[in-house]
C-alpha cells in the first residue's frame, strides 16, 4: 500500500516552518508545469530553466510572508508574469556563435547569474543551518552582534553577562561558520567547475 502524498496546503504549512523536504516535494510536483507554461511562450530552454529556478527561489525566500491559497494558480500566474517581464525587457539573449571566444570584449566578466543566485542561496541556507545548530545563548549573542549591530558591551548589558562571555560566544559562532563556509567553497570550487 502506498502512502498518500501530502496536499499542497500541507506542504505549504511545512515550508513556512522552513522544511526543505516539503519544498523539494512541491518543486518536484510543479517545476515541469511551470517550465512547460513558460516554454510555450519563450521557446528558450535556458531562459525557461532560469525562470523556474527564480520563481521557486522567490517562493523559498518569501515563504514567511507569502499568502498562497492555490499553488497551481499561483505558479501559473507567476510564470506568465515572469515571461511577460522577460519579453517586455527583451532579456532573451540570442545565441551568438563566435570563432574566437578570447576575442570577445570583457569575456572574463561573463557570469551565469542563475548559477550565482543558487550558490548564494546554498551559502545562505548553510549559514542558517550552522546558526540553528549553535547553542541557544551563543546564537542569540551572535545574532545581536551581527544582525542587530550591537557592541559586545551592549550585548553584555542587555543579557546581564560579562563582555568576555560575549566575546567567547561570538568566537565559537564564527569558528563554526568558518568551517561551514570552507566546506561550501570547497564543494563549489571542486564540484562545480
Amino acid at each position: 500500500m502506498t502512502k498518500a502524498q501530502p496536499s499542497d496546503s500541507e506542504l505549504w504549512k511545512l515550508i513556512q516552518l522552513d522544511n526543505n523536504k516539503a519544498f523539494d516535494l512541491l518543486f518536484n510536483r510543479y517545476w515541469s508545469a511551470v517550465y512547460t507554461t513558460s516554454f510555450t511562450y519563450l521557446k528558450d530552454q535556458e531562459a525557461c530553466t532560469e525562470l523556474v529556478h527564480d520563481i521557486f527561489l522567490n517562493i523559498w525566500r518569501n515563504r514567511h510572508s507569502l499568502e498562497v491559497t492555490s499553488f497551481k494558480n499561483y505558479l501559473t500566474t507567476a510564470s506568465r508574469y515572469q515571461v511577460y517581464k522577460l519579453i517586455k525587457r527583451g532579456k532573451l539573449n540570442p545565441i551568438v556563435l563566435v570563432d574566437e571566444y578570447d576575442a570577445l570584449p570583457d569575456s572574463s566578466y561573463v557570469v551565469n547569474q542563475g548559477e550565482e543566485k543558487i550558490r548564494y542561496q546554498e551559502m545562505e541556507n548553510s549559514i542558517e543551518l550552522v546558526l540553528a545548530k549553535l547553542p541557544k545563548k551563543c546564537k542569540e549573542i551572535f545574532m545581536l552582534s551581527r544582525f542587530d549591530n550591537l557592541s559586545n558591551q551592549e550585548i553584555a548589558d542587555k543579557l546581564g553577562i560579562s563582555k568576555r562571555t560575549v566575546e567567547n560566544q561570538i568566537t565559537i559562532a564564527l569558528k563554526a561558520l568558518r568551517i561551514s563556509i570552507k566546506a561550501i567553497l570547497y564543494s563549489i570550487i571542486f564540484f562545480n567547475i
